[in-house]
């Protein structure tokens, strides 16, 4: 099969600069829902991070035509038995900011001690194409949760998340820095080397 264009299932403009610049080595033009203002928006009501970039890859793709991947991802806070979870986006609420969700989560995290606050965000891209069976990978970054935010980059969690091995939040790092070990990135690479290996024009 050959592919000129990819497509991302999100209108976020932060998730979209984060993949868009993780792919930028593919030769591909890669583009956004922005461009199709036709899509309307799809509900994530699916009960796991899976079926939920599942599903917007299949929409996506059935209404454009175009080969799409979409993402799903998560904070899991084990202390809280792996919440926020599939509801990371709307813990404080279906409206809520994301310092809001910062809040209610730190909220929730008051008065845990250091060794109790673990952590990881899990991130999972679904790619649809036709002729092809979907193609799911996973990425994992493990941390913990801060006492309090640090940073004003990035976007979501990032202010309250430390990964494993780091003194800065993602939300304190610089993007290439925070690019090279994010969950996003990982099952990027994951995606962008299964990828190589099924499309002749990669």
């Amino acid at each position: 099969m050959n592919m000129s264009k990819l497509l991302l299932a999100t209108r976020n403009k932060h998730k979209a600069e984060e993949l868009q610049a993780m792919l930028n080595d593919l030769g591909l033009e890669v583009v956004t829902l922005d461009a199709y203002p036709q899509v309307g928006e799809i509900l994530e009501d699916a009960g796991t991070i899976e079926g939920n970039a599942l599903k917007k890859a299949k929409e996506v793709f059935g209404l454009i035509g175009v080969p799409a991947i979409a993402d799903d991802t998560g904070l899991e806070v084990f202390y809280l038995n792996k919440a926020p979870g599939v509801y990371s986006s709307r813990y404080a609420g279906p409206d809520a900011t994301y310092a809001d969700n910062c809040r209610k989560l730190l909220g929730s995290m008051k008065g845990v001690p250091p060794r109790r606050r673990g952590a990881q965000f899990r991130c999972v891209l679904a790619f649809v194409a036709p002729g092809m069976a979907p193609i799911l990978e996973e990425g994992i970054c493990r941390g913990s949760i801060t006492e309090e935010p640090h940073g004003e980059g990035g976007f979501g969690y990032d202010p309250v998340f430390l990964p494993d091995g780091y003194t800065q939040t993602f939300a304190e790092m610089l993007p290439d820095v925070k690019n090279t070990i994010s969950h996003r990135s990982v099952a990027l690479q994951k995606m962008k080397d299964t990828l190589k290996s099924h499309l002749k024009s990669l």
